[in-house]
């Protein structure tokens, strides 16, 4: 049996990054850009606001660029203040390294399995020998493949750590540390 789940963002993740006003290291993205033209060349920032004292922060995505080099279709979504455009940014590693920032998804993402009450899972699980899981990312979440596979099954993290040992939990992918690419494993019973 072939089953695929989602690694799906649910909001925004949190910068960080060291406010300058409290010394606060966590910032929230709630999609607002600010952009500045000076004659033929414009300046974009993606607007993040410290979770402590509420101080904005400006996060760099287009700087001194000619007008006429921006494609119109992102000057619209900056103009919009699309935050598809903001959650698209942030996943950019060239726009966080420039901005010196990384990323917490702690709470900004969920599993979705297909299936809503795992002890029905379980029970009908037993029944078969062997299950598949494909686990696809909407975006680059990383996540500790052990804390999945036990959420998505109802385990706990040990029980999956026993299973991987017992070579009942197999994977071409290191399932020890953290992913946020694509992934398979099998579950033997």
């Amino acid at each position: 049996m072939l089953e695929t789940w989602v690694v799906a963002p649910t909001c925004l993740p949190a910068v960080l990054r060291r406010c300058h006003a409290c010394a606060s290291e966590h910032f929230r993205a709630n999609g607002k850009f600010r952009v500045n033209a000076h004659h033929k060349l414009i300046d974009a920032w993606l607007l993040v606001l410290c979770t402590r004292c509420g101080e904005t922060a400006k996060l760099t995505v287009l700087e001194r660029t000619n007008v006429r080099s921006v494609r119109p279709a992102l000057l619209a979504r900056l103009h919009d203040n699309d935050p598809a455009l903001a959650a698209e940014l942030l996943q950019d590693p060239a726009l966080r390294r420039r901005n010196r920032i990384a990323l917490d998804w702690t709470d900004a993402w969920r599993l979705e399995t297909g299936d809503s009450d795992h002890a029905d899972d379980l029970d009908r699980d037993r029944d078969r020998e062997v299950i598949d899981v494909t686990v696809r990312f909407a975006a680059r979440i990383p996540v500790r493949p052990v804390r999945l596979i036990a959420e998505g099954r109802g385990l706990t993290r040990a029980e999956v750590e026993r299973l991987i040992e017992e070579g009942n939990l197999v994977s071409a992918t290191r399932l020890t540390g953290r992913l946020s690419g694509d992934f398979t494993f099998t579950l033997k019973h």
